[in-house]
């Protein structure tokens, strides 16, 4: 995870300050996605955040299940808050995510 451009070497860097003991695989994926270009728009420490959370949503937790199950997506979210803000701590993150704002406070 070596050179790049300049918003490359600033994704890495706020990936290894948000989520510092992600496993090495997780972390090409929430890069991968935090470089997309949708994402290109906004500062990179944000999108590595909402790159992070929706990995996390998407891979970690049953979101995609509930859905499929007939629940929306706020209820969907909200079913997997307490899964997401596990693994967003067993990654070392001082970010979590708030279910009745669904924003982030900081620990």
């Amino acid at each position: 995870m070596a050179g790049g451009t300049k918003r490359q070497k600033e994704a890495r860097k706020a990936l290894r300050t948000l989520i510092p003991r992600v496993p090495f695989s997780d972390a090409e994926a929430v890069l991968e996605k935090a470089l997309s270009g949708h994402l290109r728009h906004l500062p990179p420490s944000i999108a590595v955040w909402q790159a992070t959370t929706s990995y996390i949503r998407h891979e970690h937790t049953d979101y995609d299940s509930l859905l499929d199950e007939g629940y929306d997506r706020d209820a969907a979210r909200f079913f997997v808050i307490d899964a997401m803000n596990d693994v967003l701590e067993s990654w070392g993150s001082g970010q979590r995510l708030d279910a009745d704002e669904e924003t982030t406070i900081s620990f």
